[in-house]
């Protein structure tokens, strides 16, 4: 007798998605993904693909005929579909604010209606300008000008948050919302922006490692098998680990862009060089970075325990290898 729990996946043959399915296959539970492939790939499901526990449907969220009956049938919702990579926001923003809004009242509006436990997957973008040294949840967030289409993600994704917490407040639905730093690893594209990525294949080629700015912006990387483990602990139980709350999730080991490439040059053994590109001419004039992305994981390590395991090092190696001609 099958013991294991039913799992809705949106998003799912994106990077962490489909880590997240193949996790939960291996646990030996349902796992139905819907993706629409617009910006993950059928390959990254690989894996599990023909797996008799796991059922794939190329499809919007908002477009899938079957959505409320796939939700109903779930135990748990992970809404991880969203516009993805500076790149993308800042190429497409009202594709970007409108997917992001769109497919989550959607989905939440099932989740809330069967009162499902729903996974919001939130972004450190929220933080915006925030001058902080380590972002808190309970922060006040800043955000940049409406005229700089770079800052329309991290609005999108709040206005998610917000809905997502409007519907427990209102209607009791079980919501968790983790805010994700600088998740990597295997199968992430650097098509979209994706910083490592990007260096690894690079490097990998001996081609110039482009640095954007003068490079001392930090940020701080988490490998995707430590950040599954905080994800699904935080819907765990009953009422679910983290219901109702805001969690950073990552890794508060902090490198600079600049340093992080030289470290994958040294790692990968390449000849490259890094080129320094003024971000006026890598995106549009008046982009605003954020110069540190650095997460308090205070609240998530007293609620789960979590502590990363996976250091820098190994991170890059392993993207190097999933990189690497076979």
């Amino acid at each position: 007798m099958n013991t294991g729990k039913t799992y809705l996946i949106t998003g799912g043959a994106g990077f962490i998605g489909s880590h997240l399915a193949e996790h939960l296959i291996r646990k030996g539970h349902r796992v139905t993904v819907i993706d629409d492939l617009s910006t993950g790939s059928e390959k990254n499901l690989s894996n599990i693909l023909g797996h008799p526990a796991f059922t794939f449907i190329v499809s919007r969220v908002s477009d899938c005929p079957e959505l409320e009956k796939l939700t109903a049938q779930s135990d748990v919702v992970f809404h991880l579909a969203a516009a993805v990579g500076v790149k993308l926001i800042i190429e497409k923003p009202l594709y970007s604010i409108r997917n992001n809004l769109q497919e989550t009242d959607c989905i939440l509006e099932h989740a809330c209606k069967y009162k499902k436990t729903f996974l919001l997957a939130s972004t450190s973008e929220v933080y915006g300008k925030s001058p902080s040294q380590s972002f808190d949840e309970a922060d006040d967030l800043r955000i940049g000008n409406p005229h700089l289409s770079r800052w329309s993600y991290a609005c999108s994704k709040l206005m998610d948050e917000f809905m997502a917490m409007a519907s427990w407040r209102e209607h009791g639905t079980p919501v968790v919302i983790t805010r994700l730093f600088n998740i990597v690893g295997p199968r992430q594209s650097g098509r979209y922006g994706m910083v490592l990525p990007r260096f690894v294949q690079a490097a990998l080629e001996n081609k110039p490692l482009t640095v954007y700015g003068d490079g001392t912006q930090s940020r701080c990387f988490c490998h995707i098998s430590d950040s599954l483990k905080a994800i699904t602990q935080l819907v765990e139980g009953e009422p679910p680990l983290g219901v109702g709350e805001v969690f950073n999730v990552g890794t508060d080991s902090e490198i600079s862009i600049a340093d992080l490439a030289r470290r994958v040059i040294a790692l990968t053994g390449s000849k490259s060089e890094i080129e320094f590109i003024p971000y006026d001419k890598a995106y549009a004039p008046g982009f605003q970075d954020m110069m540190r992305r650095k997460p308090c994981l205070k609240k998530l390590q007293a609620r789960t325990g979590f502590k990363p395991e996976t250091a820098l090092d190994q991170i890059i190696l392993d993207i190097a290898q999933s990189l690497s001609p076979r």
